[in-house]
């Protein structure tokens, strides 16, 4: 069968998260988070095994490599079993769509679970001098309501908690224009504003509730206020965002400003006056964007390019890899080099 005729299949692995489906849908078919369980024990066995016991070590190191598990079940493991320790294979992960609404021209904000960045497109084309990245993105939010939540004495099992935290964001996170007015707003009516976690342990089965307060609008914070979080890096994204649109030529600068388009891989409501506050004190006007498939922009990019004619010419197929091996992936035949 003429490999043209089959749809190719898309998979963006992401810090957080691995998105896989078919070229040509608008999503993918499957989500699963980036994380492998492996069982210590084999690989303990391999390491100590004396090297004159050569067949009990290559048998550990055999048995590792089978006894292992990903995504949603990797975390389920790591629970329930001391033996299996997660590994993050993707760290600080280093186009978007187009509709008749949208031009070649803006400024992409790709905020990831590893890494963010801002980048600048003129005319279709990347304005690769411009990109900046921050050191803060999704697993950071994660990070710190799992720190506020601990903080407060709320009754989460320790092995839990990250992922409760997790799930806090994705499910009850915001951002706000005025920090201060959340705080009063949540005091003066807290039973409107605090919303509470029921889990069950997974090593004793037994429930547990937890109060999810603060937290809610602390959390995305650390895009707007990044000390509250990290000593590290103090730079608030909308000064990110003016400071990479400032260093692009200067006659694409008005252009950027008006298309800001946001790739929040991370999942919370955002306010789009937040993002824009501090840049619309300059004399510009500032519009950011959304889309519903926002989530999935990366993947839809590969889906949109793999349903192309041309990406049977750009691409490499099996036969070729297994004869020049995985250097092949550093090969582009577009722009016949190496990259």
């Amino acid at each position: 069968m003429d490999p043209a005729s089959r749809p190719a299949v898309v998979i963006d692995n992401g810090t957080g998260y691995t998105k896989m489906g078919f070229a040509g849908n608008v999503e993918p078919c499957f989500i699963v988070p980036t994380v492998v369980a492996v069982n210590e024990s084999f690989l303990n066995q391999s390491r100590t095994s004396s090297k004159a016991n050569w067949l009990a070590q290559h048998s550990a190191g055999v048995m590792a490599d089978l006894d292992f598990f990903i995504g949603e079940e990797a975390l389920s493991k790591s629970r329930s079993s001391s033996t299996y320790n997660l590994s993050y294979p993707i760290q600080h992960g280093q186009a978007g769509y187009t509709t008749s609404k949208c031009k070649m021209t803006g400024v992409v904000l790709d905020v990831g679970d590893g890494a963010t960045h801002v980048v600048p497109v003129a005319d279709g084309y990347v304005i690769g001098s411009s990109i900046k990245s921050i050191p803060i993105a999704g697993k950071d939010v994660t990070r710190f309501i799992q720190q506020l939540m601990q903080e407060r004495g709320e009754h989460v099992p320790p092995d839990e908690s990250y992922e409760v935290a997790r799930k806090v964001k994705e499910m009850y996170c915001y951002t706000c224009s005025d920090i201060v007015k959340e705080f009063n707003k949540h005091d003066k009516e807290p039973a409107k504003h605090i919303k509470q976690w029921r889990g069950i342990k997974s090593k004793t089965g037994a429930p547990y509730t937890c109060d999810i307060g603060y937290e809610r609008f602390l959390g995305p914070e650390v895009f707007f206020n990044p000390e509250i979080y990290s000593s590290e890096f103090a730079t608030p994204l909308p000064d990110v965002i003016d400071k990479c649109i400032q260093s692009a030529p200067i006659d694409t600068r008005r252009a950027l400003y008006k298309n800001i388009v946001k790739l929040w891989m991370l999942v919370f409501l955002t306010s789009e006056s937040r993002l824009g506050g501090e840049i619309k004190a300059q004399p510009v006007e500032v519009n950011v964007v959304s889309h519903p498939i926002q989530r999935f922009a990366v993947w839809f990019g590969g889906s949109v390019l793999a349903s192309t004619p041309d990406f049977f010419a750009a691409c490499h197929t099996k036969a070729e890899y297994e004869e020049y091996g995985a250097s092949i992936c550093r090969r582009n035949p577009v722009f016949k080099g190496m990259y």
